[in-house]
Parts: C-alpha cells; structure tokens; sequence
C-alpha cells in the first residue's frame, strides 16, 4: 500500500501525525483483522444551512451511520465562526466545515487549533450573485447569443466600469463572502483579480484582518442565510455564497448570478468533513465509520446521473436541514442552473458529490488554499514549496479515507471501480484536472511558481 508514493508505514512516520489513528488504520491493514467498534457511539455533527450539507442528511436518513453503530444527531450552527468554536471546544464532535477552516486553523490565521479532514464533501456548488442595478449596468455591454442570453462566462472586467461608477459618486462598491478562510471569499477574489478589480489584502502581522488593504471594492463577511436579505437591503452589492442563496435571489428577483464557481475555478474541494486531530487519535475506529457512512452518502447523490437529487432536495428543504423551497434547492441540485429569471441552464455538475474521485481528501486541494492565503496576505510571508506539502499531509487525511473505502469494499458495499487506485494514488490530481477563467495552470507540486503567474496578488517575498 503506499501514499503519496512513499511506502504507507515510511509515509505514517516521516508526518509524524495522527499517532492513534495510524496504528488503528496499520492493524486494519493487516490480513484478517476487521475495523474495531466505534469508541464513541453517539456523536453531535454541526453544519450550516447549505445544500452541500446534504451527504450528513442523507447518511443520517438512509441509516448509513446507523448502519456503523454510530447514532447521530445533526445540529444547524448560525455562522462558520460558532461551527469552528463548537467543534474545537468538544461540543460538537465534528462538522460540515469550508475546505479552508481545517487549514486556516491548523496555520493560526484566526482561530488556532490543529484541525483534520478525511473527507471532501463536494465539489463546486457556489456562484456570485449582484445586485439588480448593477447587472442592469452591466448587461448592455455583455456579448449575447442568438436569443439575447448573455454568453457565459462572464469575466469581471465587466464589472470595473460600475464600480468606478460608484467611486466617482464617492461610494464604496460592497460584496459579502461568507468567512475569511472560503473557498467563497477565494473564488470571488479570483473572479475580481482575473477582471483586473484589486481585492484588497489581509496584514494579520498589522493586525489588519478586514482584507481590504488596497481594494477596489470592500469584501466582508456575511453568514450564508442573511445573504439574500443583505443584498435586498441595499448593504451589499453582490455576494459569493452557496445554494440555495443564489437560486432564491433569482426566485425572489432582487439579484442575478453572474458567474458559477464551476466557470470560476472547478473540481477542487468545495467543503470538508472537519474534526479536531485529537478527536481523530482518540476515536480512530469512529472517524473510519463516519468516513464510511458519508461516502456512501456521497454515491447515493451522483448515481445514475443525479437521479436521487429530486429526494434529496426534498429532504433537506425540511426546516431542521436547509429550510429553503424544495423548488429553490432541486434548481441546482438537479443539475441545471437558473441565472436571469427564465435563462435556465443544463448545469450538470454544478454539485459534485461523488464523481471525479470527488470524495477523497486530495493534498493538491489543500494547496490551492493555502496558495491562496498567501497570494492575500493570509500567509505574510514568503514560505518554501516542502511547507504547502507539509501543511497539506498534516490536515488532509487520505490515510483514513482509503480505510474506510478499503472496508465498504470488503463489505460488497462499493467495488474498487469507485475509488482512486490506492497503490499508485499520489495524492495530488492532475495538473489539467481543473480549469481556471484566466487560463492559468496549477501545479501543486510548485506552489511558488505558481504564484508567479498573477498579476494582482502577493509572490516571492512581498508583504502585504
């Protein structure tokens, strides 16, 4: 078996991490040893209400986590802050957590406290919605198609013009993005940057953490729910956010989606399943039968071709999930996207549960973040290419996903044409996997070089 290209006990050694963990997951290797109880059996799981918290529901529903002795209770959280708390402080043993907190944690930006995941809980699932003014202002000048739709994607540099607009009237162009660490906030900033729009930066050794250093436009945070009402509101302009926010800005008409993550940047982790790395070396066995249930949850969502999303949105349109319209949530979770009211779209991996290998924990993932964090002034400093891969193995834990995979199939659960090929997976996707609006290409395993390529955002050794 080996991770990452190192032989598995070599690799287990040279991260010096996870020690509980690891010798749990080397007996479970072993020939005829079976994974061990659950050391915890009941257990508190905290999300927010977004439809990407759907695999938690559906391994709750469909008895998945049941089925691995665990009984579970699944708790809505007001903001991601509280959710992170809740989970550092024991009161909740887990989380629905964006692919950026475990990381942001583990780094210090913000909270500190070393925080793991296993596993990825989708891919995409995100837009940036404006305002009905400013789209208004903007689509005169959009290239349309025969049916006067405006051509997708829509590059940002459409938006510059507005916002000098509001700078020669003296008002600052506001957008919201749902906490610092989000993949929201660096998708919208990438979105901005590619269109030539300055997203201003984060000084934490200034102890200016409002990321608006230098900005065209002032991006702040705003809990997922409150998005809609914020934008009608006239607080914000636009926001980044998951569904189904955007969808109900189209259904109430006070806002237009003008981008989707997928055209933004596509197929890297959108959430993650988080939980402390103590809780991790204390409950071994536990995690490996979370890990299991939520990727059973996660094939259940993509089989053939998204045909359980209709049930699956009914579930979580439920007040105690998501407490949106059933009608809100199946407009993205079935595979197609409404951008103006009437202009909908085949959008079909707008939500990727499965697919793509979608639910295994990738170190090249985690690097995109933690390159994003410091191309914002996140990270202030310059740090080696080996530090993005360290950082990686110590949160990201493909190590307990293939356990749980290796189990369901032993079990005749799954087959080993669901997964990545465990003795040859690096780790890593490759470099032509996901697509970037600026055409920029990433490479993992050159985090700095990387960098290079951008014309607005911190490199080499720059300081915000």
């Amino acid at each position: 078996m080996t991770i990452s290209g190192k032989p598995f006990i070599q690799n287990c050694v040279t991260q010096l991490k996870h020690s509980a963990a690891v010798a749990a997951l080397l007996l479970l290797s072993a020939p005829g040893l079976a994974l061990g109880p659950p050391e915890k059996e009941d257990l508190n799981f905290g999300f927010i209400k977004l439809t990407d918290m759907v695999p938690l529901a559906i391994a709750y529903e469909r008895g998945y986590f049941e089925d691995e002795g665990l009984y579970v209770s699944l708790e809505a959280q007001s903001n991601w802050r509280v959710l992170l708390d809740r989970v550092i402080s024991g009161e909740l043993d887990g989380a629905h957590m964006l692919a950026g907190q475990p990381l942001g944690a583990t780094i210090g930006f913000g909270t500190e406290a070393h925080v793991v995941t296993a596993f990825t809980m989708d891919l995409n699932g995100n837009a940036c919605t404006l305002s009905n003014d400013v789209w208004n202002a903007m689509r005169p000048h959009l290239d349309t198609d025969e049916d006067d739709r405006p051509i997708h994607p829509i590059s940002a540099a459409h938006l510059k013009p507005v916002i000098e607009n509001f700078a020669d009237k003296g008002d600052a162009f506001r957008l919201g993005m749902v906490f610092p660490v989000s993949t929201h906030n660096y998708e919208l900033r990438y979105w901005l940057a590619a269109g030539g729009i300055h997203p201003g930066y984060y000084a934490p050794q200034r102890s200016d953490t409002s990321g608006q250093l230098g900005a065209d436009v002032l991006i702040s945070v705003t809990p997922p729910p409150q998005m809609p009402a914020t934008l009608e509101s006239g607080t914000i302009n636009g926001y980044c956010v998951g569904e189904p926010w955007n969808q109900q800005a189209v259904f109430r008409d006070i806002g237009v989606p003008t981008i989707t993550d997928y055209d933004i940047r596509n197929n890297i982790a959108e959430k993650v399943f988080g939980v402390t790395n103590s809780w991790a070396e204390e409950n071994p066995n536990t995690h490996i039968r979370v890990v299991k249930a939520l990727i059973r949850a996660g094939k259940w969502l993509d089989e053939n071709d998204n045909a359980n999303r209709a049930e699956a949105a009914k579930i979580i349109s439920r007040s105690h999930y998501v407490g949106a319209d059933e009608e809100v949530i199946a407009n993205s979770m079935t595979g197609i996207f409404e951008f103006e009211k009437g202009d909908v779209r085949p959008a079909p991996d707008y939500n990727v549960f499965f697919r793509y290998n979608a639910t295994y924990p990738f170190y090249s993932d985690a690097v995109w973040y933690l390159t994003q964090m410091r191309r914002w002034g996140q990270i202030p400093e310059h740090k080696p290419d080996n530090w993005y891969q360290e950082m990686a193995q110590k949160v990201f834990m493909p190590e307990v996903y293939e356990q749980a995979a290796r189990a369901l199939i032993a079990e005749g659960k799954m087959t080993a044409g669901d997964f990545p090929d465990f003795e040859t997976e690096s780790g890593y996707r490759s470099a032509e996997h996901t697509t970037f609006i600026d055409g920029i290409t990433f490479d993992a395993n050159k985090p700095n070089d990387y960098l290079k390529q951008f014309s607005i955002g911190l490199k080499g050794d720059d300081t915000p």
